[in-house]
């Protein structure tokens, strides 16, 4: 993400008293006719706490926050509609007039689509994304420290080209880290995609953006599962938390956005809590009480893994594996995870409505009745799990994946 903070942090010439223009990333090679604007003014259920009257970004209500955030100022995003180039890119830059006052900022971050419903992590504008994309969305979130003061952006010019492929993360089975897990909770609270906290809700926070789905999505999901493998749940990853905002330690230090010097996999909590990193703050200058790498909406909590205190999990970020995905549409209230490709196998945990989930092999088993039709083909979706392909949309009324 690129963020209009500070001198220092970006190339910025002053207009006006507070307001800057300023370019996110320098394109290596120069771009002929691939250059668009952001569309400011349309603001849907994507987007969070921001309104764009006028033609000018800035944010609705200039004291709110998300509950699982306890500060002054306030803070929301904006996502455009996907934007489809004319070639393949794998950079998208950012030229970005707004007008900061002190103690406020704008990042701007895009992903790209690398198939029907599969996305590159959110990366800052002006960096190389990991695959080149036909297909770009951009979101501009605003940032403020103070009740009452806000930051506005009036354009977000974008350009797309293509940097020589570096920092990649290599395709193949997804990462699986171990990681200490808290109970969200707050209901009636926003998460940071827009979406109401309900109780025994399902989904998951983790510490940076760049894995953020859109409300509604699944576009980043997770397989949390106790540490002896005895229940899991898949889910959506809808808030960002705990501690950190931008520590997605998941990924190689090349990758990683903060703390380069910590080993992948292991949370800037875990590193502040047990050896005093960062003078045992979190990035955002908070004593960290718990060595927490993902936080649990209550459903998953409670009753996906049958947790009833915090504790290590293993986590699985399904986004950086390969291969068919499936997202699962229910009625709404999560589907049982079983053991074998029957209704009546035992129950392995659950797979929260929009998560999406990556399909390594079918079986066929008892005939279920679906979201998506009546049929006999299971999925596997991980290890020893299965779920009826009807309640899977895969894209496809053929099974996507081999015969296990």
């Amino acid at each position: 993400m690129i963020r209009i903070m500070k001198a220092g942090r970006v190339t910025a010439a002053v207009l006006a008293a507070g307001a800057v223009t300023a370019l996110a990333g320098a394109p290596a090679q120069a771009a002929t006719g691939t250059g668009w604007t952001a569309d400011l003014s349309t603001v849907d259920s994507n987007d969070v706490n921001v309104t764009g009257a006028g033609g000018t970004l800035t944010l609705a209500d200039a004291a709110w926050h998300r509950t699982a955030r306890v500060f002054a100022g306030s803070e929301g995003s904006l996502t455009t509609d996907g934007h489809r180039l004319g070639s393949p890119t794998n950079r998208v830059s950012a030229e970005l007039t707004a007008d900061t006052p002190k103690g406020t900022s704008v990042d701007v971050d895009v992903r790209g689509r690398t198939g029907a419903d599969d996305w590159t992590e959110w990366t800052p504008a002006g960096t190389t994304l990991k695959s080149a994309v036909n297909e770009v969305q951009v979101r501009i979130s605003l940032h403020s420290s103070t009740d009452g003061v806000r930051p506005s952006v009036t354009s977000v010019k974008l350009d797309a080209d293509n940097a020589p492929q570096v920092n990649a993360l290599t395709a193949g089975t997804e990462l699986t880290y171990k990681v200490y897990g808290t109970r969200e909770g707050l209901p009636g609270g926003t998460t940071a995609n827009g979406h109401v906290i309900t109780s025994r809700d399902h989904f998951v926070a983790l510490p940076s953006g760049k894995a953020l789905a859109p409300k509604g999505t699944g576009n980043y999901s997770v397989r949390v599962c106790r540490t002896d493998g005895s229940k899991c749940e898949y889910a959506p990853v809808w808030d960002v938390g705990p501690w950190n905002e931008q520590d997605d330690y998941w990924n190689p230090s090349s990758v990683r956005t903060k703390f380069k010097d910590l080993p992948q996999g292991q949370p800037e909590a875990y590193a502040a809590y047990h050896n005093g990193y960062n003078g045992g703050k979190s990035g955002l200058g908070y004593k960290v009480q718990n060595p927490a790498g993902i936080d649990l909406a209550d459903g998953v909590f409670w009753d996906g893994l049958g947790m009833s205190d915090n504790g290590n999990v293993n986590v699985t970020y399904l986004w950086t594996g390969s291969g068919p995905t499936g997202v699962v549409s229910t009625a709404g209230d999560p589907m049982n995870v079983r053991a074998s490709a029957s209704t009546s196998a035992a129950i392995k945990g659950l797979a929260a409505n929009y998560a999406k989930v990556n399909i390594e092999c079918y079986v066929e088993g008892d005939t279920v009745t679906g979201k998506f039709g009546t049929g006999n083909i299971w999925d596997r979706i991980g290890p020893g799990h299965y779920v009826s392909d009807t309640y899977l949309q895969t894209g496809s009324d053929q099974p996507v994946a081999p015969h296990c």
